[in-house]
């Protein structure tokens, strides 16, 4: 019978993988993109009623070089789409997508030659969040399911 060594109990082991995944969640930092209606839900959701902060995403931030998480909120235009890549594309490795409203997934009610249908045509988008416009609700169980996609490397950036 072999002897084995048991850790003491107030030792936490982990992988190295899981514990980068768990910063990751915690400490996100979006990227403002809002470009329409949906925008004013997604202020509505950093604001105190809704508080972000508990999630670790109290700052929106302005520079896309401090920024891993997008959150394409409202209908994006066939002129907007180039500086919305432009912007993803600055952003560092590793980042996500929101694409918030019918709008930014589909195009919306809008089938038309001047908006894009769906930001996925422009960048890779993680998580879609349904609705005109959603509700900050919505968005909050948006971001807490790319949490829960990174945290089981359902996401490999």
């Amino acid at each position: 019978m072999g002897v084995g060594i048991a850790a003491p109990p107030n030792i936490l082991t982990t992988t190295i993988e899981k514990a980068a995944r768990w910063a990751a969640t915690r400490s996100m930092f979006p990227a403002t993109f809002g470009l329409a209606c949906c925008a004013i839900e997604m202020m509505a959701t950093g604001a105190a009623h809704y508080d972000l902060a508990r999630f670790g995403m109290e700052v929106f931030r302005a520079s896309p070089r401090q920024a891993d998480l997008m959150i394409v909120a409202g209908r994006v235009s066939q002129k907007m789409a180039p500086v919305l890549r432009q912007v993803y594309d600055q952003m560092p490795d590793p980042k996500w997508v929101i694409s918030m409203g019918a709008c930014a997934s589909t195009g919306g009610m809008f089938n038309n030659y001047a908006l894009v249908q769906g930001v996925d045509e422009v960048v890779p988008v993680d998580v879609y969040v349904p609705g005109c416009p959603p509700g900050p609700q919505s968005l909050m169980h948006g971001i807490l399911t790319l949490h829960r996609k990174i945290m089981e490397g359902e996401i490999h950036r």
